[in-house]
């Protein structure tokens, strides 16, 4: 079979495949950690997410994604218009074709509820964790710490 009718074919199985995908004007957003789960395939305007590749927005249709979250602040705008940011330690976001969207987080709290004195102090616990480890999993351990730390902080800011 030649190149050109190779490309054609390609082409026009990924014409069709485009023109099956079921997008959906509606996003729905399933959002949940070990600790609680915030929303349950709730209709949602926005969200925004941090991750190890960059942070993004997800609006309804947006194209299928899977990404790792680093600690950051995921943003979810409701239909109305109202924001609310959540603090997450890591995990993975997902969207579909069907514009639906799942957030798991290592670990999340609602930035409102974050005292940001206990961030600072847990940022120079983990800063001497740090100074004094021995091995070097100790060190890894606790350097992870505080890039989580310096994020919480930042959120609660």
């Amino acid at each position: 079979m030649s190149f050109v009718k190779n490309a054609r074919l390609l082409a026009a199985r990924g014409a069709r495949l485009a023109q099956n995908r079921s997008y959906s004007d509606e996003m729905k957003l399933t959002f949940a950690a070990a600790n609680k789960t915030f929303y349950d395939a709730a209709v949602v305007r926005q969200i925004d997410v941090p991750s190890f590749s960059g942070a993004f927005g997800i609006l309804a249709k947006h194209v299928p994604t899977l990404a790792v979250l680093k600690p950051g602040v995921v943003q979810v705008t409701d239909n109305e218009g109202k924001l609310t940011k959540y603090f997450v330690s890591s995990g993975s976001v997902t969207v579909n074709e069907d514009s639906s969207v799942q957030v798991l987080a290592e670990e999340a709290h609602n930035v409102a509820d974050i005292d940001v004195n206990e961030a600072r102090q847990l940022l120079s616990k983990y800063q001497s964790e740090l100074s004094s480890a021995a091995s070097d999993k100790a060190k890894a351990e606790a350097a992870i710490a505080i890039e989580v730390a310096e994020a919480l902080v930042k959120a609660a800011e």
